[in-house]
């Protein structure tokens, strides 16, 4: 199943950057789709007024998601560590998490939907990991407690 296939057509209305800067903090990023049609996530983490993070969202319809057992990434990144992370509903609080590294090459990144673990506000949660029966919000964040640039580039995000 595709959930998103970055091209130069791609409409990209339900992608959302959200910073610190909602919690006071400095942080900056951007997002868009650049000439080859990937989309990219840039910017500039700050750790001013006790910020540290910038994070893309995707919302979209629920989707049933039962027969499916992991995210499949193809992105190239900066060397730096990224969050992925679901939401069952866009309404929960929490999320379920993983980590990625990335290189300067194209990665096929697969995570396990059974390894994305709960948390809310970078506290980890005491119910279990993530079931893989419905999702209707992504995202991808990068918070490694310390300012930097950086930019990720999504080529798509399928679930097999």
């Amino acid at each position: 199943m595709i959930i998103f296939d970055f091209n130069t057509k791609s409409d990209v209305t339900n992608w959302k950057t959200i910073n610190d800067v909602v919690m006071g903090g400095k942080s900056n990023s951007f997002f868009s789709i650049n000439d080859a049609g990937i989309g990219v996530f840039r910017g500039e983490v700050s750790l001013e007024n006790n910020g540290g993070f910038a994070m893309l969202q995707y919302h979209f319809n629920s989707k049933n998601v039962f027969t499916f057992s992991k995210v499949c990434l193809k992105v190239k990144g900066d060397g730096k560590t990224y969050q992925f992370r679901i939401k069952n509903s866009a309404r929960d609080k929490h999320s379920y998490i993983a980590t990625f590294n990335t290189t300067t090459k194209w990665c096929n990144i697969e995570i396990p939907f059974s390894n994305m673990h709960p948390a809310f506000r970078g506290k980890s949660l005491d119910i279990p990991n993530y079931s893989g029966e419905q999702m209707e919000q992504i995202t991808f964040l990068i918070g490694n407690k310390k300012e930097e640039t950086f930019s990720l580039e999504i080529s798509n995000i399928m679930l097999k």
